[in-house]
């Protein structure tokens, strides 16, 4: 199955794509401008392969949680080709993104993913490689960094831009169960691959109005108002 995908979740913009079994892939860091990036990197990966977006069997993509705009953008670009060419989605997790990433450049099993959702919050989530491949433990949330802790007796890697920001509040959580922490981690593209073509091989596949965004977080213009 020919995969291609994109991540606007965060300040790290990608585009990646499975082709006959070649990855090609494009990223760049940006604090702003997805919208500008994202097009023109989808068309770098598809001249890597030499092929057009007709050749392009399924469009997987990153639903969140992540920035707000950043999360729009996605959604939005994978919605007008999925329309256009008939292309059916497959989102995936943006945490999840990150933990596969991690356990596949640590070779790591037990991942605590924190990313830093501004407000004083992280997105979090706890995964488990098996097989290669991660699995959600608990469940994705955004909270303040001294509700994450330990959920088993397992050493855990904290992984994510959350650690950074809250490293201490984050390692009291997780006191004698914790490996390492390695910070510089973001959903890349070529991860959100790894994991869609599970769900490609499952059936697990969704037409264009279902490609919708996962924020965690649903009255950020609220919490704005209240900063």
């Amino acid at each position: 199955m020919n995969i291609l995908a994109l991540d606007t979740c965060t300040e790290s913009c990608s585009a990646a794509l499975l082709y006959q079994g070649v990855l090609y892939e494009c990223v760049e860091m940006t604090q702003r401008g997805h919208s500008d990036l994202i097009l023109g990197m989808l068309d770098n990966v598809l001249s890597q392969a030499g092929i057009r977006i007709s050749s392009v069997d399924t469009l997987a993509f990153g639903r969140g949680p992540g920035s707000f705009t950043g999360v729009r953008v996605g959604v939005g670009v994978v919605q007008g080709i999925a329309f256009a060419r008939d292309i059916p989605v497959i989102p995936i997790s943006s945490l999840a993104a990150v933990a596969q990433g991690a356990a596949d450049e640590l070779n790591i099993d037990h991942i605590a993913v924190a990313m830093d959702a501004r407000m004083g919050e992280i997105y979090c989530a706890s995964y488990q490689r098996e097989n290669g491949l991660v699995r959600l433990l608990d469940q994705e949330r955004v909270c303040p960094p001294e509700d994450f802790a330990a959920n088993s007796s397992v050493q855990w890697v904290g992984i994510g831009t959350g650690w950074a920001e809250y490293d201490a509040i984050l390692r009291n959580g997780f006191v004698d169960h914790l490996d390492q922490v390695s910070v510089s981690h973001y959903p890349h593209a070529a991860n959100i691959i790894k994991l869609a073509q599970v769900e490609a091989e499952a059936g697990r596949v969704f037409p264009a109005d279902k490609a919708m965004p996962v924020y965690l977080r649903n009255n950020v213009a609220k919490k704005k108002a209240q900063q």
